[in-house]
């Protein structure tokens, strides 16, 4: 059975589904309205953040990705953090199936984005970005369906979108951190470290780790360390064990505070702003250029196989078993739906590509809205399939 903090975290990311493609909607149409010059005015407008030595000027674009992103990284931290120690990844019964088919949905979308973009033309070192699936809409398509499937698969999806997460995060800080200052990353660790010296004290307030957490952001933006980390590690130093009993821990209180901010206002804002490209001057044959056809297929074709693969692997081998009350037709909709890359596709995309080359950076988005959208119709077409198939309870 799901425990209380998971319940919560699939009804609050379903529910934010439908905000995150009313976002990426609405970016779409005002970049092609007459009016889209003041969409690109806006999240390209500068701005300056300057609080003693901290002296940066951005984007609202870039802002976004290194700043309130950074917030949504460090959420992502506190789930790891809990699934690990109490939650659903703490059970290694439960933990094979999902982790498994994490590996093979990273691995085999990886694999064939690098088939259409090892040619002339090609862009090899995008493999990263279909190799991520959006939490929200992955879970926001599947309670489309209906209540008929298992609960059971939705506890898999997320599961297996979490694992996917952490391996995304460790993909951002082996492949996309810039030069290190030296003197910056290390006063980071320094603050991290008295941040988990405080995790002994229980009941020390929140407020102190959001002061912990600016500083290590703030350190990791001047040491060119990618903020996503920043967030992650400073998240592992919450402490999950309650002050006393009867009372919930900083993580949880943390965890339920802030992901609905995150899930209703962070996300969508950055689907707004990554998610808007000019179809002016496309043709189809950019359509089919080797990088969005790469992601598109990536998203579409490699994640339904390598999850499956690796899914009917383990259950095969005897190493995991399916989900209770699933059948293989409902874990190869859930497969389809672990194509529903979106923002973190896009996030990888924005890193992984040069972000001088505005044709570069439109194929990845047109790649990424494509395959991420033909993965959800068709993961909710066949998990549709499979519950009118169920015999009606009475």
């Amino acid at each position: 059975m799901a425990s209380r903090p998971t319940l919560d975290f699939l009804k609050t990311e379903a529910g934010a589904g439908a905000f995150l493609g009313v976002a990426a909607l609405l970016a779409l149409l005002w970049a092609n309205s007459p009016w889209a010059a003041r969409y690109f005015a806006f999240i390209n407008a500068d701005l300056t953040i300057h609080i003693g030595a901290f002296d940066h000027t951005k984007s609202v674009l870039k802002w976004t990705k290194d700043g309130l992103m950074a917030v949504f990284f460090f959420v992502v931290g506190l789930e790891i953090k809990y699934e690990i120690l109490k939650g659903e990844l703490s059970n290694p019964r439960k933990l094979a199936l999902p982790v498994l088919a994490a590996v093979g949905g990273m691995v085999a979308p990886a694999l064939v984005y690098l088939a259409f973009n090892l040619g002339p033309n090609g862009q090899p070192g995008g493999w990263p970005t279909p190799a991520a699936t959006d939490i929200a809409f992955a879970l926001a398509a599947l309670a489309a369906i209906g209540p008929r499937l298992p609960a059971s698969l939705r506890v898999f999806l997320l599961t297996l979108a979490i694992a996917d997460d952490l391996g995304a995060v460790a993909l951002i800080a082996v492949l996309f951190t810039a030069k290190v200052q030296v003197w910056a990353l290390a006063a980071a660790g320094g603050v991290l470290a008295a941040m988990a010296l405080m995790s002994f004290w229980r009941s020390a307030p929140l407020f102190l780790y959001a002061v912990g957490f600016a500083a290590v952001w703030a350190l990791a933006l001047e040491s060119g360390v990618n903020t996503s980390l920043a967030g992650v590690a400073a998240a592992l130093t919450v402490p999950i064990a309650a002050p006393r009993p009867g009372r919930e821990s900083a993580l949880k209180r943390a965890m339920s505070g802030l992901h609905p901010y995150v899930a209703y206002g962070i996300l969508p804002f950055f689907a707004f702003v990554a998610a808007g490209f000019s179809f002016k001057g496309l043709s189809l044959g950019q359509l089919f250029a080797p990088v969005p056809l790469g992601i598109m297929a990536g998203l579409l074709i490699g994640k339904q196989v390598g999850v499956l693969a690796l899914s009917a692997l383990a259950v095969s081998l005897g190493l995991a078993r399916r989900p209770s009350g699933a059948t293989w037709l409902d874990l190869y909709g859930a497969a389809l739906l672990c194509g529903v890359g979106f923002t973190m596709s896009l996030f990888i995309g924005a890193l992984a590509f040069d972000p001088r080359d505005p044709l570069i950076q439109t194929q990845v988005r047109l790649g990424v809205i494509a395959g991420s959208a033909a993965s959800a119709l068709a993961g909710m077409a066949v998990l549709a399939w499979s519950a009118r198939r169920r015999p009606v309870e009475a």
